[in-house]
């Protein structure tokens, strides 16, 4: 996998690898990212799935929405450039592979998410439908078997 190699190349790559300082920047800016995940989409799916009680979801759900897209995006970028550090490493690592695969359905998840009608109708102030309840418990299993797998990364 000459790309992988190639990855491992670049000059933040190499800069990272240099700077004890930089490196923990990044990751604990990547360790930001994940809290803002998860701190705004697991309570917004317990309340989807009516474990929590308090707060009008179409309130709710459009700022946690926007806080989580917003965890995601310095997370997956921080990711990148820390993935660039030992790209050959991590492409064989089993943890690694699982939370990029429980990324990838925990993102397909949110797309099916939020082009059900049911979602639309959530956030119109009507009853939350089953099927609501259901992604927001799949979303909820996905995210923290993410966290878990990420944390799994650096012991095996």
């Amino acid at each position: 996998m000459p790309w992988l190699e190639w990855l491992g190349t670049l000059p933040h790559a190499g800069l990272l690898r240099r700077s004890v300082t930089l490196y923990m920047l990044v990751n604990a800016a990547h360790i930001l990212g994940i809290g803002l995940l998860v701190g705004a989409i697991l309570p917004l799916d317990l309340r989807l799935m009516g474990v929590l009680k308090d707060g009008p979801v179409a309130v709710l759900a459009p700022f946690l929405t926007r806080v989580a897209a917003t965890g995601l995006a310095l997370a997956m970028l921080t990711g990148f450039l820390l993935f660039n550090v030992k790209p050959m490493e991590y492409a064989g690592n089993p943890a690694f592979l699982t939370k990029m695969g429980l990324l990838a359905l925990g993102l397909a998840n949110v797309l099916v998410q939020h082009k059900t009608y049911g979602w639309r109708t959530t956030l119109d102030g009507g009853d939350i439908s089953a099927p609501v309840k259901m992604l927001a418990a799949v979303s909820f299993v996905v995210w923290i078997g993410t966290i878990v797998a990420g944390r799994w990364i650096g012991f095996v």
